[in-house]
């Protein structure tokens, strides 16, 4: 918690009024809105540590996730700017099937689309065949694999397997995230990539798409 910034200590700690008046104060001074939202990533990074130590519970994730989503449309004018520039690449991102969990998807999303990626969201609780189908019709690079829930990593892997049988997986990278996915978890599901948090993750698919 002590490399976190004031604004990051403030959304770690829940403190909804201080939040929004420090995204204000930096906002009007016209602060980098990609600097702002790296402040907020390192914050839900630790409310995501805390989760897994059982200090913060899901009513806290919810409310993290929820003061994120009003940082994102404070700033979303600024990030409209960016979004409208040429496309990084098109990556395909959702939470597996049995999983219903979207705050980190959510914000893997957001920050990609502030970065100039185009992102086709599938949502949650997605079966493998939808993943499967939307890469045939759309041809991403990059397959984003979500799950808070250690009981869906055979969905993860049941993902990369019908890529498999359907004669695609050499033509897209596969990038496993969520609280409890690590490197073990990523050789079990045959994916390519494991990122430990959204900033990771965008700095994979940038690498990827370049």
């Amino acid at each position: 918690m002590s490399d976190l910034t004031e604004l990051g200590k403030a959304l770690l700690e829940l403190n909804e009024e201080r939040v929004n008046l420090l995204v204000q104060q930096k906002a009007k001074a016209g602060e980098d809105p990609m600097a702002i939202i790296r402040e907020c990533n390192d914050a839900m990074v630790e409310v995501g540590n805390l989760f897994e130590k059982d200090i913060y519970y899901i009513s806290e994730l919810m409310m993290s996730g929820e003061l994120f989503s009003g940082i994102m449309e404070q700033l979303k004018p600024k990030l409209k700017e960016v979004e409208q520039g040429p496309s990084k690449g098109l990556v395909v991102i959702g939470a597996v099937k049995n999983d219903i969990h979207d705050i980190g998807k959510n914000i893997v999303t957001t920050l990609l689309r502030a970065s100039g990626f185009e992102v086709v969201d599938l949502g949650v609780d997605v079966p493998a065949e939808v993943f499967v189908q939307t890469v045939k019709e759309r041809k991403p690079k990059v397959v984003g694999l979500s799950a808070l829930l250690n009981s869906t990593f055979s969905e993860m892997k049941k993902v990369v397997d019908e890529l498999k049988s359907a004669g695609l997986r050499d033509q897209v990278k596969v990038i496993i995230g969520g609280s409890p996915c690590d490197e073990e978890v990523r050789r079990f599901a045959g994916a390519d990539f494991y990122a430990k948090d959204a900033g990771a993750g965008v700095r994979l698919c940038t690498k990827i798409y370049e």
